[in-house]
This record gives structure tokens, C-alpha cells and sequence, in this order.
């Protein structure tokens, strides 16, 4: 189930928020090019690393947020961000949208660190971001069509199906990964898990609020 793109008939703002973390993180893939290992290792979280030196470790929390390991990395992350990030940065406003995606990266990020506190396969990529615009999405726009590729076929689903298979499948291979990380091929599934529950929370308090200042007066 491929998505390919969602109806944006209802936004109000253009995404210029969405528009500068894909620039951002196409430039700093383009560093990592250049900068080659060295520089991968240098600036990606390190969980045994951050564990030995909290505090002088603590920028690659933000750094790794925009590295990725390879040009199909790169690609599918950006179109996920493509696609959801800006009907929710549309919600959000584009300031409380920058701080949610932060927000959800370090969630994301703390979620891996728990569950391999000890590795030392450096974690990098805008995935758990980017599931946290999943999980704000899914809450928000439960019936959003989105258009999908299914093998040859391309066809609309709600929002709901799309995501939620996609949820379902980091579930089960997070549970299926458990204290095997080196094992996995270095997924970090646990960091998508932690990123969509934090970006759906988040979105929830952010929906509970929108609705208070609607209500009428007594």
C-alpha cells in the first residue's frame, strides 16, 4: 500500500514549514555525501554513546532528525512528509507545527533509547518525525481520502485504513524485533511506534483545546 497523495481541497495556509524540513533535510543529506562515515557517525544518535555523555551527546537528538541512510530513505520519508505534512501543519499553524514535529522526533528518539540503550548502530532519519504527522493526521482526518497504489491498481482509501495498516505493521515488527536491533537491519520500528503515539497525543490536546475555545458560552 504505496500512498501517492491526499485531497488538499480544504487547506487555507501553504506549508512553508513542510516545505523547509524537506529542503532541510535533502541539504543535509548532500552533507552526508560529502562528509561521508565521519560525518554520519559524528552527527546521527548513538544510543551507547548518549548513554555514556548525556549532555555533550544531546544536539544528535536534533541532528539525526535530518539524516538519512540512503536516497530511498530520503525519498519515501519526504513523500510521507509530502503528502500528510501539510494538511496537519494547515491545523497546527505553521510555529506549534514546526515545535509537534520536533516534539515527536524526540519522542521517537527516547522511544528507540529504551529499548536499545546499549547499541551502538547510530539512529538516523526523519521517520519517527514524520510518524508523529501520521498519528496527528489519522486523529484529525480520519476520512481523508488518500490515493494509493495497491501492486498495479490505484485506487482511494480513507485515511483511517491507509495509516492504520501502516501503524499495525510497525507494531508487529517492533514486537517481533525485540532486543534484536542489530538484528533487524537497524529499522529503529520501536522509534515509529513512540513517534505516531506521541503525535497522536499531542494532536488529541490540540483537537480537546481547539474545541473548548469553540464552545459557546453559558
Amino acid at each position: 500500500m504505496f500512498p501517492l497523495g491526499d485531497d488538499n481541497t480544504s487547506r487555507r495556509l501553504t506549508p512553508y514549514v513542510t516545505y523547509a524540513l524537506i529542503a532541510l533535510n535533502v541539504l543535509v543529506f548532500f552533507f552526508e555525501l560529502v562528509g561521508g562515515e565521519d560525518f554520519i557517525v559524528a552527527w546521527s544518535f548513538v544510543p551507547a554513546r548518549f548513554m555514556a555523555d548525556p549532555a555533550g551527546d544531546a544536539v544528535t537528538i536534533f541532528t539525526s532528525m535530518f539524516m538519512h541512510a540512503g536516497f530511498l530513505h530520503l525519498a519515501g520519508n519526504m513523500l510521507y512528509l509530502w503528502i500528510f505534512g501539510d494538511n496537519v501543519e494547515d491545523r497546527f499553524g505553521h510555529g506549534r507545527y514546526l515545535a509537534f514535529y520536533l516534539a515527536s522526533g524526540i519522542a521517537a528518539t527516547f522511544t528507540q533509547l529504551a529499548f536499545s540503550a546499549g547499541s551502538d548502530i547510530p539512529n538516523l532519519g526523519a521517520s519517527g518525525a514524520i510518524a508523529g504527522i501520521l498519528g496527528a493526521y489519522v486523529l484529525l482526518f480520519p476520512g481523508r481520502r488518500v490515493t494509493v497504489a495497491l501492486g498495479y491498481v490505484v485506487t482511494e482509501l480513507p485515511a483511517l485504513v491507509v495509516i492504520g495498516f501502516w501503524f499495525v505493521l510497525q507494531v508487529f515488527s517492533g514486537i517481533g524485533t525485540l532486543g534484536t536491533f542489530e538484528e533487524s537491519g537497524g529499522v529503529a520500528f520501536m522509534a515509529h511506534i513512540g513517534g505516531f503515539v506521541a503525535g497522536f497525543v499531542l494532536a488529541f490536546f490540540v483537537k480537546r483545546q481547539e474545541a473548548g475555545r469553540m464552545r459557546p458560552y453559558s
